[in-house]
């Protein structure tokens, strides 16, 4: 049976600055741009109770909380103490999947520790980031990526929790639909309208039924219900795309001001394709309005993609696509290449997952 560990720091970017600057701590801090457009990259605890919470709008996090305090993020800081701490993963097994600067699974089924218990291994590298770094993570242990990831957000802040195999299934029975990875809200919706409200009533549903209702997607709501989930943990990825966006300052409706912007975009994405290496066909715009809705428009190719002459005339020819005005602004444009790989399953990151009394059973 794999022993499979998903670690997650807590409140990441805003320990690292409550760390260094001890006049934040037990303050409501949040890490992000303080200007109209700012967005919310990570909030403490404390800004958490007012219901400030990460990819908010600056604005709103400070209505929420007006004593709020708004720190500029530090991202080479960040990146230097995410090396700390994926030097302690090492120390226990080179099979590690980091998923952001902040979280990452390991198999520590065989490691180099020699340690029996996955729940030991998480103990151990909490207890090594800690003296590392002085802040704290949350560990989940299971025998697969899905349970794990739930298992993480179980006791947070500086959690530990195990889902072992014994209790998996009825954990899973209890377990809300929208809690479950790869279920979105649309997806929520359609279930709950077929009557799927927990993990129970979906391992009900026969496995036609549910590839007729969401094609690939009904296979792995299938497994998970069971909870199979055979995902390894991935240390190298191929690249699958690249791309770039831009939040404006002020909302665009002249058709010459998104043109110009474009232009810019494609001369940015040139420059990180170049950098990469990567070679796609495919072309995306990205279009989010002033009121936060947003649209996609994809262009395939028979060549690959490289520079600014190949970028603009196609993105030029999907803005076309794009509805735009007085009515309805454009707060942000992005410009994305990609290539002819099917596309992946949606990943973990970002997703909720439930918080349920288990037994805790060493394992």
């Amino acid at each position: 049976m794999r022993k499979i560990l998903h670690i997650d720091m807590d409140q990441f970017f805003a320990a690292v600055e409550q760390r260094d600057r001890p006049e934040l701590r037990g303050l409501p801090v949040a890490v992000g741009h303080d200007a109209a457009r700012g967005v919310v990259a990570t909030a403490s605890y404390e800004a958490r109770r007012y219901g400030v919470h990460s990819a908010q709008a600056m604005v709103t996090a400070k209505r929420l909380c007006p004593q709020l305090t708004v720190v500029e993020p530090r991202f080479q800081v960040y990146k230097a103490v995410s090396a700390q701490i994926h030097g302690v993963f090492h120390e226990y097994t080179d099979v590690v999947e980091p998923l952001s600067l902040d979280e990452a699974f390991l198999d520590v089924t065989e490691n180099k520790k020699g340690l029996e218990l996955g729940v030991e291994c998480a103990r151990q590298i909490k207890r090594r980031i800690r003296e590392e770094t002085g802040l704290t993570a949350s560990a989940g242990v299971s025998y697969c990526k899905f349970l794990a990831k739930i298992a993480s957000d179980y006791r947070k802040p500086d959690g530990l929790c195990v889902i072992h195999p014994d209790r998996a299934q009825q954990f899973i029975d209890r377990l809300a639909i929208e809690r479950i990875w790869g279920v979105g809200r649309k997806t929520a919706e359609r279930m709950h309208r077929m009557g799927i409200a927990t993990g129970a009533d979906l391992k009900r549903c026969s496995l036609e039924h549910l590839r007729q209702e969401f094609g690939k997607m009904g296979k792995v709501f299938y497994d998970f219900a069971r909870g199979i989930d055979e995902r390894p943990v991935i240390t190298e990825w191929e690249r699958k795309s690249v791309s770039c966006e831009r939040t404006f300052a002020t909302d665009l409706t002249e058709p010459q001001q998104l043109l110009t912007e474009l232009g810019r975009a494609a001369g940015k994405l040139e420059g990180r394709i170049a950098k990469s290496g990567f070679e796609g066909r495919t072309l995306t715009l990205k279009v989010k309005y002033a009121d936060f809705r947003q649209l996609t428009r994809s262009m395939t190719v028979d060549r690959v993609l490289r520079t600014k002459d190949d970028l603009l005339p196609l993105a030029t020819q999907l803005l076309a696509q794009v509805d735009y005005s007085e009515l309805q602004p454009v707060r942000l444009l992005g410009l994305g290449v990609s290539g002819h790989a099917e596309k992946d399953v949606p990943g973990l990151h970002g997703h909720q997952w439930v918080e349920m009394e288990l037994e805790f059973l060493p394992w």
